[in-house]
Formats: structure tokens, C-alpha cells, sequence
């Protein structure tokens, strides 16, 4: 029996433990908060010309569309609980409009010369837009983005959010992405709001071309909070690309952080994205030497391709380091930050599986045309993206942002793991067993995203942790601890610990043996006939400093399986060798931290 088979087969028995892990205040919901159609400027030039947010909404609800380019039937394999559509608030469905011949945009000068441009290919109106990224064309700006050309754009994309949004079924978030870029390092944010298309209507999406300063688009939120009642989320995304200034020391201007700043930063930004199409932003093996799963799908790199190293400003758990130390001194911890995984597709379509990876542009989406793609994003060089986990009271625009302002969400490469957390002083060994595990941890302890104080004589942090393996994915190869502590002379530091793990293994020296390895290379497949359904466990710090400032968060790892680059691979006939990529990877999910402060 192949191992698509075997893991349909596996989907009862998963989803009676799934069951188990439901609780009466919380369920598992699954999204992508980072999602882009024709209508962002980048999109529409790397190929998606036609499929616009209704398509998008309409994929991921389940519903069958035509492929952007072969315009083929194709149907997600799973739907989504709820998206983001974030298309570019920068020149939001300019090409689009110009296909168009949209009256408003052909009456300004800039619109009429970018017509004719646009006439003579697809793709030159976007070269032509990019100057303003160097600073050149400004005076583009003045016809593009005025707030009559944007505000008509802007309410067709919460027109399609709306349309598509059916409470208690399927969520259809309002969002954009804010790209600042400055010398091409990624500081970009998604925002999100749980505010329908009336309330949203009375605010434009804010762009950095009013402002490249995130504490401006802090600023903005605030204000038009207060003005309209709307509540947002900003999501800094793709961290590894930023250079170092995503979680810098300093802010905007190049000044010591202040209380101030850390107070704004995480009151609008309480996630963080851990992973997606241009790889993930945990940690570099730089970084994190001792860490053996540090190297998972990493990639140093601006936004035009330019190699980086690994700095500590782009990746999630220094800056979680860096957090406690800023916590200590300012009072406020600025990096207090949960983790989720988003996509970052450019051709409309979240798809996250392995075998089934369309590619982040529209271009990639042809196989056969694959080994070609010498693009800054090669499709070989890219992750088959990542998914939102979000333990929500209801599925709904209020109770996503809820579940997201409180940072009971996760993140995963792609698969569904389904992955609960709580941290308390007082589980027992017992509690891993028991039969309503919500219960027991939302009783006597905290969430994923929630905070431990002043632990209680003689008694030492405790995780009450329990994974289940999706169904239609590999099994469990282990479940790890990572910890990351301050002394007190301000020194930081990180340990990982295997706190479960599938097999009759035993750890030597702090290192468990390798789960095994069933991917047949010739035929892209695996078995399951390794690692584990579910594993849970109570682990209890073997090191904990009641004085010392620390953070925990948990990572499940899967059993080796195939990557999207091999069955291309198969798939083309060719030897895998000339993807130049790993032939398997270890899928993962890595659950928002719990934060103990003296």
C-alpha cells in the first residue's frame, strides 16, 4: 500500500485523537494569512493575469477553478478554514485596471503613458512602477497612488472578502500587505482586520509610500483604530530576508529602542511569520550551532537575490533572546511575538502540500518549464510554504483575531499537525494521558502565546504538550523543547531538549539517533512504517532558574518524507541531483511560545 493510501486510511484513527484534544472554549482552525492574486503588481508580472480574489477565496473554500496558466480544473485537496487575501496596498490592481481601460486610472497622464506600455507587454508596466522603489519616478505617485485611484480598488478587494465570507463555515479576512523595502532588506508587514466591508470602507490601506517607518504604520493603526472602531494585526513576514533590521536593536531612525517602541511594536504586532514560500525564520545554523534541526529550509537572501549572512535581527528566537534582555532593562519586551505560517503565493493558490506545490509565481506553475526558472525566486530553491494553526472559540473573522491577539496559534511548514501546548507548575506525568487534555491544561495551567510568574517554592515549569500527526503527511519523528534563557549578568542562551520521541531510542550525550529514513528516491514516495501517530508527554525543566527570565516553545519534527523539488524530479524524469536541493526534508510545526518572568 502507497503512502497516500495508508494515510487515508490513518485519518480515522487521527481524527478520534484530534477529538480528544478539543476543547468546549477552543478548536483547531486552518488558514494562510498571506496570500496574493493578479491584483498585486508583482503577481500580475510574473504571470497571474486572471485569477483576482474571488478566485483565490474561491480555492481555498474548496470550491473547483482554472489553473492561473493551463486553465486546467484543479480543486484543493483540503480547503481552508479561513484567508487572508494580502495583495500589495502598493498600486493595489494596476495592471488589472489597465486591462481594463479604467476610465479613472486612463484620465491622469501617468495612466494614459503606462497603457500604451502595458500594450506592448504584460510585464513592462511593472518595471516601469519599480522605479519608485530607488527613489526614481516619484512622480508616478502623484497620479497611482492617489486615495481616489486606491479607493477604488480597495472596495472591490473587501467586496470579494465580503462575498465570500461565511461565518461559522469559512472566514474571508480583510487585509494588504505593507512592503517597505528599504536597500532591498524585507521589512514587510500583512495586516489584517476582523472588520467587514462597511467598516473597512471608511479607512484606505496603508502603503509604504506614505511611509517606510513601521512605527508610522503603527501610528496609522492606532488612529484609524480609534477613528472607526476597526481592530488590526500586522504580521512582520519572511524575517529571514531582512538583513538584521526586522528585529533590530534600534528602530527606524537608527536610536536605542525605547519603552515607547517595544509597547507599540507588540500591542500591533503579536505574531510573527515562521515560515513560507522564501523559507523559514526560526533559526541559521550560524546561530544556533548546537541545534541539529537549525538548517531546515534556509535561505539568505535580499529581495533581488543578493546573498546574505545570517544575521540575528532576521530570525525568530534570537530576537526572542533579545526580547528578555530589552524586557529587563526597558520594562517592556518588544519581541513577545507568537508564531504562524503563511504561503506568500503570488499565483492565488494556497498550496502547501509537497507533491501538489504550484509554485510562488504563476510563472513556476508549468513543471516542464521548471528546470529553466532562473528567476531571484528559482521554484527549486522555495518551500512548499506553511499554514496557520489557530486554536479559536469560533470560526469567525472576531474569534480568528482573538485567537491571534492572544497568540494561541502556531505554525507549520505545511502539513497539519495537530499541536496543543500548556505550560503550569503542576502537571503530572499522568496528565499526558489523559482522555480531554484541553481541559486539563486550560484548568491548571496557560496556552500556547500566555505567561508563567513567580514559580511557587520547590516547583519548576511544566509543558503539557500532545502532537498528532496529519493524516495525510509522515508520522512523528520527535517533540522537542527549545528554551532560551537570561542570567544575570545579561548573558542569553538556548537549549533543545527531546521531550517525546516515536520508537524505543535512547538518547546519548543529549542526541537521539535518526528516526529512519522509508523515501524510496526513484518513485518519490514513503512509508509510515517509522515514527509515531501522536506523542505526548509532561516535560518538566531539568534546569530551571527561578530568577532567570526564559521562554519555551515546542517543535514537532516529521519523519523524513519527499520534497517538492524531488517530485519534480520523478516527475520530469531527470536526475534529482540537477534540482541542486535536498531529496527529503523533516516537515515541522513550532508552537507560539509561553514566557516565564520571575
Amino acid at each position: 500500500m502507497n503512502n497516500r493510501n495508508a494515510s487515508r486510511l490513518a485519518a480515522i484513527f487521527a481524527g478520534l485523537i484530534a477529538a480528544n484534544v478539543q476543547a468546549d472554549d477552543t478548536h483547531l482552525y486552518w488558514g494562510d494569512t498571506h496570500l496574493h492574486t493578479s491584483n498585486s503588481v508583482d503577481a500580475y508580472a510574473t504571470g497571474n493575469y486572471v485569477t483576482d480574489p474571488e478566485v483565490a477565496f474561491r480555492y481555498a473554500r474548496g470550491l473547483p477553478i482554472l489553473h492561473p496558466v493551463t486553465r486546467e480544473k484543479i480543486r484543493i485537496e483540503r480547503p481552508l478554514d479561513f484567508l487572508v487575501v494580502s495583495d500589495h496596498a502598493e498600486l493595489l490592481q494596476l495592471q488589472v485596471r489597465l486591462d481594463e481601460e479604467d476610465a479613472d486610472l486612463l484620465s491622469t497622464p501617468t495612466g494614459k503613458r503606462l497603457a500604451e506600455l502595458h500594450k506592448q507587454s504584460k510585464r513592462a508596466v511593472f518595471a516601469e512602477v519599480g522605479k519608485t522603489n530607488q527613489g526614481e519616478g516619484k512622480d508616478m505617485l502623484v497620479d497611482l497612488a492617489s486615495d481616489r485611484i486606491l479607493g477604488d480598488a480597495w472596495a472591490r478587494q473587501i467586496r470579494f472578502a465580503d462575498a465570500n465570507n461565511e461565518p461559522g463555515r469559512f472566514t474571508a479576512l480583510i487585509g494588504w500587505e505593507w512592503s517597505s523595502a528599504p536597500d532591498w532588506s524585507n521589512l514587510h508587514r500583512v495586516v489584517f482586520t476582523s472588520a467587514d466591508a462597511a467598516t473597512a470602507g471608511k479607512f484606505l490601506p496603508y502603503s509604504s509610500y506614505r511611509s517606510n517607518r513601521p512605527e508610522d504604520l503603527w501610528a496609522w493603526l492606532d488612529a484609524t483604530s480609534k477613528a472607526t472602531g476597526a481592530q488590526f494585526v500586522a504580521i512582520p513576514h519572511n524575517s529571514n530576508m531582512s538583513n538584521g533590521r526586522m528585529f533590530d536593536r534600534v528602530d527606524s531612525n537608527g536610536r536605542p529602542l525605547t519603552a515607547e517602541y517595544a509597547r507599540e511594536r507588540i500591542r500591533w504586532e503579536p505574531v510573527m511569520e515562521m515560515g513560507q514560500s522564501k523559507g523559514t525564520s526560526e533559526t541559521d545554523p550560524a546561530l544556533s550551532p548546537n541545534d541539529e534541526f537549525a538548517g531546515f529550509e534556509i535561505r539568505n537572501k535580499l529581495l533581488i537575490g543578493t546573498p546574505i549572512k545570517a544575521m540575528p535581527g532576521s530570525f525568530a528566537r534570537p530576537a526572542l533572546l533579545e526580547g528578555l534582555g530589552m524586557e529587563s532593562s526597558l520594562g517592556v519586551n518588544p519581541y513577545k511575538f507568537g508564531f504562524v505560517g503563511g504561503t506568500d503565493s503570488h499565483n492565488s493558490l494556497s498550496s502547501t502540500d509537497e507533491y501538489q506545490f504550484y509554485g510562488k509565481l504563476a510563472s513556476q506553475m508549468s513543471t516542464p518549464q521548471r528546470p529553466q526558472d532562473r528567476s531571484n525566486f528559482a521554484v527549486w530553491e522555495l518551500s512548499a510554504a506553511g499554514l496557520a494553526g489557530v486554536w479559536a472559540k469560533e470560526n469567525t473573522r472576531q474569534g480568528i483575531l482573538d485567537a491571534f491577539m492572544r497568540k494561541e496559534v502556531y505554525a507549520t511548514s505545511g502539513p497539519r499537525i495537530a499541536l496543543r501546548v500548556f505550560g503550569g507548575f503542576g502537571f503530572r506525568t499522568a496528565d499526558a494521558r489523559a482522555k480531554d487534555i484541553a481541559a486539563v491544561g486550560y484548568r491548571q495551567g496557560v496556552p500556547m502565546g500566555g505567561d508563567l510568574s513567580a514559580a511557587p517554592r520547590g516547583q519548576v515549569p511544566s509543558l503539557l504538550i500532545y502532537a498528532v500527526k496529519d493524516p495525510l503527511s509522515g508520522n512523528l519523528d520527535r517533540v522537542q523543547v527549545v528554551k532560551g534563557w537570561l542570567t544575570a549578568d545579561g548573558s542569553r542562551h538556548e537549549k533543545i531538549y527531546d521531550a517525546a520521541w516515536s520508537g524505543n531510542r535512547a538518547s546519548t550525550n543529549g542526541r537521539l539517533p535518526e528516526v529512519g529514513n522509508t523515501v524510496d528516491v526513484k518513485a518519490a514516495r514513503y512509508t509510515n512504517t517509522v515514527g509515531a501517530a501522536q506523542l505526548s508527554v509532561v516535560w518538566h525543566d531539568p534546569e530551571f532558574d527561578p530568577k532567570q527570565r526564559a521562554f519555551y516553545y515546542v517543535r514537532v519534527i516529521e519523519i523524513p518524507t519527499p520534497r517538492q523539488s524531488l517530485y519534480d524530479a520523478v516527475a520530469l524524469g531527470i536526475d534529482p541531483a540537477q534540482t541542486k536541493m535536498p531529496v527529503t526534508l523533516q516537515e515541522r510545526a513550532w508552537s507560539s511560545p509561553i514566557w516565564y518572568t520571575p
